[in-house]
């Protein structure tokens, strides 16, 4: 008898969960790139191979050891790597928090109580009252998908945060590129100033020596001690840069760092960069993190439709409850004492000035809006593209019109 109950109440439940199978968020269908179907051609951009762009790692790229030493280093200990991993962390978590609400919470109680019936002179004893109980309380049913939707769309959200926080990732090996590299510049400007300094110290030295003779006039003397002191003057702004730039490297890298992993002059930096493969279609931009993370965020717009659909429909509830109850702890789980409740609750907002239907309005505003913002960040990464490639068209223009000046 008493297992008959409890397969008629699980019975009872366990369909229930599977009534979820409704969805009242739009169909997603992944927009298509608002850009051209290639990179822009001409004089000013280099010519692009047939080939498709492959999976490129900026060891690949940065074939120095001591800047992918110094790239190791700080993916270990930049703050801003560890704020990013943290909030992925934190997202994935609210995956399960959101995920739950569509599974029943089953609580366990139990008791016992003592009550004293004796009165007067007479003395009646003392009643014992023991129970156990588990149950199942107000369980939405998910018929239209309002819960499945929600987990669909933290579940997007996180993997939003997770393609942020790669960008973060590859932000920080460029930065740390670029400032390894402006130091190997400024470190060569600080020769080219200490050797301008010399001479102008030299020239200083001469000019004096022909005022001496009577062959200079002291106005030369004069401009020569100018130009020294200018030439001195760069010599310290370059040693301030060059402290910045450690300054600079060693935020990045999130720790103290060994001066030997520094170059020794910019002709070190080109030797340790090696060309980027390229493809031609623009479809490309498509694994950048930034992109990606852009598409996740409109998923996740367009799954909150769903939600936001849902609650215009009405909200269906089960609530269930066995259990034992017993004066005797002896006989508590006799089947006697057993006992069991099923219920089901249903509710439906049939008026409330039009705030549901707006609601959704608002979460389709809310995708349109994610739209232009991914569509956008694909435009965006298609400019700095075509930007890096015009640049490196005229590279070697300008590298010849420089040294024949």
């Amino acid at each position: 008898m008493r297992q008959k109950m409890i397969l008629r109440l699980t019975a009872g439940l366990l369909p229930a969960i599977a009534l979820g199978a409704c969805s009242m968020a739009p169909k997603y269908v992944a927009p298509a790139p608002p850009v051209p179907a290639s990179w822009p051609v001409g004089d000013t951009y280099l010519a692009q191979s047939e080939a498709a762009l492959p999976q490129v790692s900026y060891t690949e790229i940065f074939r120095d050891p001591r800047l992918q030493a110094l790239v190791q280093q700080a993916l270990v200990n930049n703050r801003d790597i560890r704020t990013a991993a943290a909030n992925v962390a934190a997202a994935r978590a609210q995956i399960r928090v959101v995920r739950s609400n569509q599974f029943p919470a089953v609580d366990v109680t139990a008791s016992e109580t003592r009550m004293d019936r004796g009165g007067g002179a007479v003395a009646f004893g003392n009643l014992w009252t023991s129970q156990v109980q588990a149950g199942v309380s107000s369980f939405e049913l998910d018929l239209f998908g309002k819960l499945a939707n929600a987990t669909a769309a933290q579940r997007d959200r996180a993997l939003s945060t997770e393609a942020a926080a790669r960008t973060v990732r590859l932000g920080l090996v460029a930065d740390l590129a670029l400032a390894w590299a402006t130091y190997a510049a400024d470190k060569d400007l600080l020769a080219i100033a200490e050797s301008t300094a010399a001479n102008a110290q030299d020239s200083v030295r001469l000019t004096e020596a022909r005022l001496k003779g009577g062959i200079a006039p002291r106005s030369d003397v004069s401009q020569a001690r100018q130009i020294l002191e200018t030439a001195n003057g760069d010599v310290a702004a370059q040693k301030t840069a060059l402290a910045q730039d450690v300054n600079a490297i060693r935020l990045l890298v999130g720790a103290e760092f060994d001066r030997a992993l520094l170059p020794e002059g910019i002709q070190q930096v080109n030797d340790g960069l090696a060309a980027l493969p390229a493809g031609t279609s623009s479809n490309v931009l498509l694994r950048r993190p930034d992109v990606v993370s852009a598409e996740y965020d409109l998923r996740a717009a367009n799954a909150d439709i769903g939600v936001a659909r849902a609650e215009l429909f009405p909200s269906i509830s089960l609530t269930g409850l066995l259990g034992f109850a017993s004066d005797s702890l002896s006989s508590l789980f006799d089947s006697a004492s057993f006992s069991n409740t099923l219920g089901a609750d249903a509710s439906w907002s049939i008026f409330n000035a039009g705030g549901r239907s707006a609601n959704v309005n608002v979460a389709k505003a809310q995708r349109d809006a994610a739209l232009a913002t991914y569509e956008k960040a694909i435009q965006t990464a298609f400019r700095e593209v075509s930007d890096a490639l015009a640049d490196q068209g005229t590279l070697a223009e300008r590298l010849r019109a420089a040294k024949a000046n």
